[in-house]
């Protein structure tokens, strides 16, 4: 009886243990403003430091050195013992072996080991914008590939085109499709660059009356024909007939067939079939 009583006891000292280690510490971080950079996880080894950037420098170890610095406007940081040092162009690598470099030539310590992260991505970014689920600025902290960008904004929306327009620094523009970057190959989704601006367009529009389930206005997105705005209007009521379809179109009335393909701004009107 006793040993079950210490075996009782123990359960509910590992289980308490347990519980607080899960629980979460102190008050969860306010949501972050709409259009204000993501959240990023930890810059890979390759990500450039540049203006604004957040530092977070200390040694290993050692506790009198360091701190939180900003990637200042001269592109330096502010530290003790070795004033500023050069970080805008380098790699969290290449300025920690700076820094230690710096405090080995002051005489400050031996053989230092100096850390640096990257606590805010600030420099290196790009902007999303358009028919998608959370219009942001995507700091880029490690090589990114277009559809992994779209993910993080919450991809398009439902009522977006079927293409992603990108426009770098330079002003070069390309066009990519929605349904590439998801299906195609690599050679598809290409990589994205800081100062990007992406941008994802509303579809045009096509509208269709008469004898369909649900009339109104629709977006017009891969290569839609009528057949296909036909079902995407809830398909043929009872007494629809799938050969008299006309449009307006270009303010002239046309007949179309079931494969002719949807113009932006065509009226479609499905007319009855005869008994």
């Amino acid at each position: 009886m006793r040993n079950r009583t210490v075996c009782i006891a123990l359960l509910a000292s590992i289980t308490a243990a347990t519980a607080q280690a899960q629980a979460p510490q102190g008050t969860p971080p306010p949501a972050a403003p709409a259009g204000a950079p993501l959240l990023a996880e930890g810059a890979s080894s390759d990500y450039i430091l540049g203006r604004d950037d957040v530092l977070d420098i200390g040694l290993l170890g050692r506790s009198d050195f360091g701190g939180r610095a900003r990637v200042q406007a001269d592109g330096t940081v502010q530290l003790p013992f070795v004033g500023k040092i050069p970080a805008s162009d380098r790699t969290t690598a290449e300025l920690s072996d700076a820094i230690r470099k710096a405090l080995q030539a002051g005489g400050y310590f031996a053989d230092p080991v100096v850390v640096v992260e990257v606590v805010n991505f600030a420099s290196r970014y790009v902007t999303v914008l358009g028919d998608i689920g959370a219009p942001s600025l995507v700091p880029i902290n490690r090589p990114y590939r277009l559809s992994e960008i779209l993910a993080k904004v919450g991809g398009v929306k439902d009522t977006a085109a079927d293409y992603i327009v990108v426009r770098s620094e330079k002003g070069e523009e390309k066009r990519y499709q929605v349904r590439d970057l998801s299906m195609g190959d690599l050679s598809q989704d290409p990589f994205v660059r800081a100062g990007d601006k992406i941008y994802v367009p509303a579809a045009e529009t096509f509208y269709i009356y008469g004898q369909v389930g649900g009339p109104g206005a629709y977006p017009i997105q891969n290569n839609l024909t009528v057949r296909a705005a036909i079902a995407k209007s809830g398909g043929l009521t009872q007494s629809g007939s799938d050969k008299k379809i006309t449009a307006t179109r270009g303010g002239k009335k046309v007949k179309l067939k079931l494969d002719d393909p949807i113009l932006p701004g065509d009226v479609l009107v499905v007319g009855e079939r005869l008994f």
